[in-house]
């Protein structure tokens, strides 16, 4: 059997969580040293450097959020009951969308104004652009689209618990969806599961292979091949919530996960042309080709990083802790910071890596700092942490440690 208890605090997955959330101010911030421009902020000091950087961090970090997503559901679903997890969840996630998505844009707004004033794209006395319109089709999320996506997944999940919770009075499904999960899950868990996705990649005639799963941030209904990437992991995460001696064998195939990812994400990034937005619009063989690699490397690579965390961040830590408190409120307030940071350096005579690794630390040093300030210890920590630590209480654990 598993070593691994219901009540026991699975802290690696907690440290992977923080880390595919805290990983999105890097992923961001190289975005305007890439060669080519391909982000609203073009830096003077630019490498391909960037381009790898950006594309390995993409390669994982959200298939294995909603990989880890799910599990904490089924987890979340088990202890509260479906309304107080319906109720957490709009509390939570509905919640925190709707109350920064209006600052948010107005921070990327003011970034992308001040860009255009730094780069001459303004005239003094010409009428301004006309306004945008948006509709559900069209309509920015900026990245907190994983919200929204989540709490399409949580509204899929409650609706197909239905009929599945009234059929199983004996536990009989049960017992059948867990030996399920027990076959499915082995060295061969990430193909089974790329192979779904790579068909969706494979009919999207907007697909552009560099991104891999397309980033479902505009309009309120998420691109196929997006639902069907991040659902897979969901719906996977939510099973193996049931079977945790699972992960055992899952930190047991990280490495060879691992070696696959590297091999497969080289492979899929040559395939893709290296940074490009130009898709693959026909479904050719060359795509079906470039969406398999892909769809391989995003799950390998996924799987990899759950392992690894589970074999070897599963102590207990009070920094790592402490970080996958703040990730939340970090990822939500850093996209506006990280613009406004990179059209601040643009120009700054120093190598690309040094002003990306300024901008990364200098935007969270800031949010951190706000997080202590303002977020941990107020009814803000309550809300977006399900807890409020005390002042009195913080200073306590920190003379302990």
């Amino acid at each position: 059997m598993s070593t691994h208890e219901p009540a026991e605090r699975l802290h690696g997955l907690d440290a992977l969580r923080a880390g595919a959330l805290l990983l999105g101010v890097v992923l961001h911030a190289s975005l305007s040293f890439f060669p080519e421009q391909m982000w609203i902020v073009a830096d003077d000091s630019r490498s391909i450097g960037a381009a790898w950087l950006f594309f390995a961090i993409h390669l994982f970090r959200m298939t294995a959020f909603f990989l880890i997503a799910g599990l904490f559901a089924h987890m979340m679903l088990a202890r509260k009951g479906w309304f107080g997890f319906a109720k957490d969840r709009v509390i939570r996630i509905a919640g925190p969308l709707v109350a920064f998505w209006f600052p948010v844009m107005g921070g990327i707004v003011a970034a992308l104004v001040w860009n255009a004033q730094v780069n001459g794209l303004i005239t003094p006395g010409a009428p301004p652009p006309p306004t945008p319109t948006y509709d559900w089709t069209n309509l920015p999320l900026t990245h907190l689209w994983f919200l929204w996506v989540l709490m399409i997944f949580y509204a899929a999940l409650l609706i197909l618990r239905l009929p599945f919770a009234a059929l199983d009075r004996g536990g009989g499904w049960g017992r059948a969806v867990d030996r399920l999960t027990d076959l499915l899950t082995g060295p061969w868990t990430p193909f089974i599961l790329a192979a779904p996705l790579a068909y969706a990649l494979w009919l999207d005639p907007k697909w552009i292979a560099y991104f891999l799963v397309p980033t479902p941030d505009t309009g309120l209904v998420p691109n196929t091949a997006a639902l069907v990437g991040f659902g897979l992991a969901f719906g996977y995460g939510f099973l193996l919530d049931r079977r945790r001696d699972l992960l055992d064998r899952i930190a047991a195939w990280s490495p060879l996960f691992l070696i696959t990812a590297a091999a497969a994400g080289v492979v899929a990034y040559g395939l893709a042309g290296g940074p490009s937005l130009i898709p693959m619009a026909e479904p050719t063989q060359q795509k079906a080709v470039a969406a398999i690699v892909a769809a391989v490397a995003v799950y390998c690579s996924a799987f990899a990083a759950m392992g690894l965390s589970l074999k070897f961040l599963s102590g207990h830590s009070a920094i790592r802790r402490y970080l996958a408190d703040a990730s939340y409120w970090i990822y939500i307030l850093h996209l506006p910071l990280v613009m406004l940071a990179q059209v601040w350096v643009q120009d700054w005579p120093a190598p690309w890596w040094i002003k990306l690794g300024g901008v990364s630390l200098g935007v969270l040093a800031v949010c951190l700092a706000s997080y202590e300030l303002t977020v941990r210890h107020g009814f803000m920590g309550r809300w977006l942490n399900g807890r409020r630590i005390p002042w009195k209480r913080a200073a306590q654990a920190d003379a302990a440690e």
